[in-house]
């Protein structure tokens, strides 16, 4: 209980380091771009694979177990179309990018406070928790709704997929059940999740990294440590989030 309110406070007080001012502006957008780069673009590619074949998936598993003479045929669609815009572009994608994004950023970080990096920047009177950490929440903020809306494009061809390719069902039908009582707030939900998401994964992971203490083992295990302590928050946030927009 101790060591969990203790950790809590070094994040809070962390965060406070964190968005003071930058000292140079030039150098914080500077970052902010390359950050941008390498957590955003670079993950554009693994955000629009798993979007294709899980909206393909789940159209297919929609199809064969609610297959009814009672059931409209377009419900494939509507099912299919609310399950990627309330949870897997959001919440879903999101825990995935804490195992990528999050990890990365844990091992980058923490390899700099064991190789001294960190100490040296508050030798030279830097703050290195606004250095190294406000450029990656910041961009982790605009790059995520970004990737929601390619998730969710990716989600919706996968499903149209399964009708050309699969010939499961029409592609007619499956439009059809996409464009039914659609209400576009849903795709706004997923993307106010998406922001809270998005600075779990950054801080959190940002912490665990500046936190290490120790060697190169120590490195692992907090990037290990980050990925399962952003998870879990993603998901009580999920849940929190989604009673209060929905509810």
């Amino acid at each position: 209980m101790y060591k969990g309110l203790s950790m809590v406070g070094r994040y809070i007080l962390l965060m406070k380091r964190t968005f003071s001012r930058p000292e140079r502006m030039r150098m914080f957008f500077k970052s902010y771009v390359k950050e941008i780069e390498q957590l955003g673009v670079n993950s554009i590619g693994i955000v629009l694979l798993i979007s294709f074949f899980i909206g393909a998936v789940i159209t297919i598993q929609i199809k064969l177990n609610i297959e009814s003479a009672w059931m409209p045929r377009w419900t494939v669609g509507y099912v299919t179309r609310e399950i990627l815009l309330l949870e897997f572009s959001s919440a879903i994608m999101c825990l995935i990018l804490a195992g990528k994004v999050g990890s990365n950023i844990a091992s980058e970080i923490g390899t700099m406070r064991v190789t001294q990096q960190i100490d040296a920047l508050e030798i030279m009177g830097v703050n290195p928790a606004s250095y190294l950490i406000l450029p990656k929440i910041t961009a982790m903020l605009t790059v995520i709704p970004a990737l929601v809306v390619f998730s969710i494009v990716a989600g919706i061809v996968g499903a149209f997929a399964t009708c050309w390719f699969g010939g499961i069902m029409t592609a007619t039908d499956l439009e059809y059940g996409l464009q039914y009582g659609f209400v576009e707030s849903f795709i706004w939900t997923g993307i106010v999740k998406s922001l809270f998401f998005a600075f779990i994964i950054a801080s959190v992971s940002a912490f665990f990294g500046y936190s290490v203490e120790g060697g190169s083992t120590d490195v692992g295990k907090a990037s290990t440590d980050s990925v399962v302590c952003s998870s879990v928050l993603i998901l009580f946030a999920d849940l929190i989030l989604t009673k209060l927009i929905m509810g």
